[in-house]
This record gives structure tokens, C-alpha cells and sequence, in this order.
């Protein structure tokens, strides 16, 4: 008997590492320090959230329920926004609103691959969309990376099969947290088009790029909407994870396919979150940057912060967006490593493993540091505990 969609991938990692808390008391001096998900735990700016109430008691569309793709005005809103952050020429109908970013990755799987298709991810990858591959029968086609965890074209291109049928890339990484340069961006973009592939590029964390102006120039190329999958999401800018607001740009042929498993699975995004993400563009940008220069500072205390870990033996091989990237001195792997952590240092992470195909020898002297959640105080907490470890 075939094993089932869902037998076919692993655990939740995040769920996984969370029942490394179970039975563990934390002291008062020592509470527990949480970086083992890139999500942030303060609710929307209050303004924000007054506006969500309004609009939850006042307008009836709010409870029911709305278009497949997603609001018009949201749409067009967001086509201006990207327009303008790329330089380029999007359109509403070449937009569409999904139920996170997470389910538009599946979306457009749905939609350009079929049974035993492919796909390359570069590794570390990003663990839900290899799962997603994996419950959609389709290849994850792993792309190994060097220590600056930038993918290679030129390895990627000899990977290249009858059976591939896109490239998902991710910047500002996760779980690395590198930024990609632009010239590579294009480079990835030739390779997919040459060969008639998709690129799906995950831009959640584009908000949060240290960067200014446009990170890639693919979406002022013609016709960029035939090979280029664009990815967003609401959760991280606004601190909507709750309430699942997502996004992808590409071309209205596409979203015509998308429409149909978005309809199946969600009929439609949820009316609040569509509503607070339009208030969110129309009225916070302000707040909005004020919430990236937290982030970039709370990157530089990480920066700060690395000559005691590397005097351990410690390596930071990527940092950028929520993410610090490490290669630990100790000879046990990380999927040992982490969970002694959480008695030991009061400290949750993620093991390189969960981002890295199984036997991997990279993933096993790697680990993941989400620091969002972190203030500069927390951040150099942390690195007492780590450089304190006697392993």
C-alpha cells in the first residue's frame, strides 16, 4: 500500500521543537528564550486594531464571504505598492490574495507541476515548501550552497531535467537570512526562462531588507510575469500572522489555475485580514519603517554580539531579515544539540537538520536564530547562554 499524501514529509519542525518544552520548569533568573519561530508575538499597532473592530461591527461584507482571488481593492492597492518598491509595472489582475504565504507557495505548485515533476530548492531550504512538495508527489530537487549560502545558477542549471518545472528561491532567506543580490536574482531568472521553468521567489521578508530601493530588477523586465512567481506576505509587515494574509504576483493565465485550488481549499481569504492589510498600506508606512529599523539594528547587535561566540568556535554564515544562520563547535550533531539546549541554556532553536535533506552533513553543525522577537538586552542574553555552554 502507497503511504498517504501527509506520510510522505515529516513533522512540523516548530511543532516538533515545541514538545522539547514539555516537563521543563524555567527559573525566574533564567526564563526561557524563544528563537525557534520567525513570527512576532506583539499584536497589530493598536490604530491597526481599531480599525479591524470598526470594521467587524460595522461593514456586513466582513463576515461573508468574498472573490477567489482576493478583494479588488486590496489587489490593485498591492500591485501599486509593488510597482512602486520594484520600479516595475504590475496590475490588479496580475495580483491575487491567498490565505498566507505559505498556501500561495501551494497555489502555484498546484498549478505547474504535476505527479513526479520537479522542483529545485536550494538548501538550507525553507521546511514547509519542501513538505508541500512532498505531499504534491513532486521532486524537491535539493541545491546545495556554499558557506555564504548563496545558490549557484551554474549548479542549478546541471540539475535541470525533462521533469523540472520551476526554481523556488527565498529573500531575505529563510532560514539563512541572506539577502540575494540582484545580479544573481537575474541570474536565476535567465536560467528559468531559457528553459521554460517558473521562478518562484518568496519575498516575505522583503520589508525588512537592509537594502534601499529595488532588491531585483526581474519585475521591470517584458513579459517578467511569464516566468516570475512573485511571493508575499502580510504577517511579518503588519503582525498579522493571525489572520493569514498572503499574496503572489504573476501572470492572469496563471491565477486562472491558481484560482481553482484556492477555491477549493479557502473559497477566499478572510475579510478582516484582507481589510487590515489594505488599512495597513494606506496608513502605516511610517510605522512600517520604524518597525524595519528595529530589525536592522537588532541585526547589528547580533553582529556585535558574534566575536564572543567566535572565540568558541562559533560561525555566522548567514544574517538578515528575522534570521541569524550559525555553525556550532560541537561534535554532536544539531538535532542532539537543540533540545539539550532548551535544559541546559533555557534556550529554543532550531537544528540545522530541519532544513537540510535527511544525512546531510552540513545540517548537523548548523543551527537557526530567529532574533525578531529579540530586543539588543535579549540579544546579548542569548549570547551569554550560548557562550557559556559547556557541551
Amino acid at each position: 500500500m502507497a503511504p498517504t499524501r501527509t506520510a510522505t514529509t515529516f513533522a512540523p519542525p516548530v511543532m516538533e521543537a515545541r514538545r522539547w518544552l514539555e516537563g521543563v520548569e524555567f527559573p525566574p533568573e533564567r526564563p526561557l528564550i524563544n528563537v525557534s519561530q520567525a513570527a512576532p508575538v506583539d499584536p497589530p499597532p493598536e490604530a491597526l486594531r481599531k480599525a479591524m473592530a470598526e470594521f467587524a461591527v460595522e461593514r456586513d461584507e466582513a463576515h461573508l464571504y468574498g472573490p477567489v482571488l482576493g478583494n479588488p481593492a486590496l489587489r490593485a492597492e498591492l500591485a501599486r505598492e509593488i510597482s512602486e518598491h520594484y520600479d516595475g509595472q504590475v496590475s490588479a489582475d496580475q495580483v491575487a490574495i491567498t490565505s498566507g504565504c505559505n498556501q500561495a507557495f501551494a497555489a502555484a505548485i498546484a498549478a505547474i507541476t504535476g505527479e513526479k515533476d520537479e522542483v529545485i530548492l536550494p538548501t538550507p531550504w525553507y521546511f514547509n515548501h519542501k513538505m508541500w512538495l512532498d505531499m504534491s508527489g513532486v521532486t524537491a530537487v535539493p541545491l546545495p550552497t556554499g558557506d555564504d549560502l548563496l545558490p549557484d545558477p551554474e549548479a542549478a542549471r546541471a540539475l535541470i531535467t525533462e521533469r523540472t518545472r520551476a526554481i523556488a528561491l527565498v529573500t531575505p532567506n529563510n532560514p539563512g537570512g541572506v539577502e540575494y543580490p540582484a545580479e544573481l536574482v537575474r541570474a536565476f531568472y535567465d536560467l528559468a526562462a531559457e528553459n521554460g521553468l517558473r521562478l518562484l521567489i518568496d519575498e516575505t521578508y522583503r520589508d525588512f531588507d537592509s537594502r534601499d530601493g529595488a532588491p531585483h530588477e526581474v519585475m521591470r523586465l517584458p513579459d517578467w510575469d511569464r516566468t516570475l512567481v512573485h511571493l508575499y506576505s502580510f504577517s511579518k509587515s503588519y503582525r498579522l500572522t493571525g489572520h493569514r494574509v498572503g499574496a503572489l504576483a504573476s501572470s492572469p493565465a496563471l491565477l486562472a489555475e491558481i484560482e481553482k485550488f484556492l477555491d477549493t481549499v479557502a473559497i477566499c481569504p478572510g475579510q478582516i485580514g484582507q481589510f487590515a492589510a489594505l488599512w495597513g498600506m494606506r496608513n502605516l508606512r511610517q510605522w512600517l519603517a520604524g518597525e524595519r529599523d528595529e530589525i536592522l539594528d537588532r541585526r547589528a547587535a547580533i553582529t556585535e554580539n558574534m566575536p564572543r561566540l567566535e572565540a568558541h568556535g562559533w560561525r555566522l554564515l548567514g544574517l538578515g531579515a528575522y534570521f541569524a544562520y550559525l555553525e556550532h563547535p560541537f561534535d554532536i550533531a544539531s538535532d542532539v544539540l537543540a533540545p539539550r539546549l532548551v535544559g541546559e541554556a533555557g534556550v529554543l532553536l532550531l537544528p540545522g537538520t530541519m532544513f537540510m535533506p535527511e544525512g546531510d552533513a552540513a545540517g548537523r553543525k548548523q543551527v537557526r536564530i530567529a532574533f525578531a522577537n529579540l530586543d539588543r538586552d535579549g540579544i546579548t542574553k542569548l549570547f551569554d547562554r550560548l557562550a557559556n555552554l559547556a557541551i
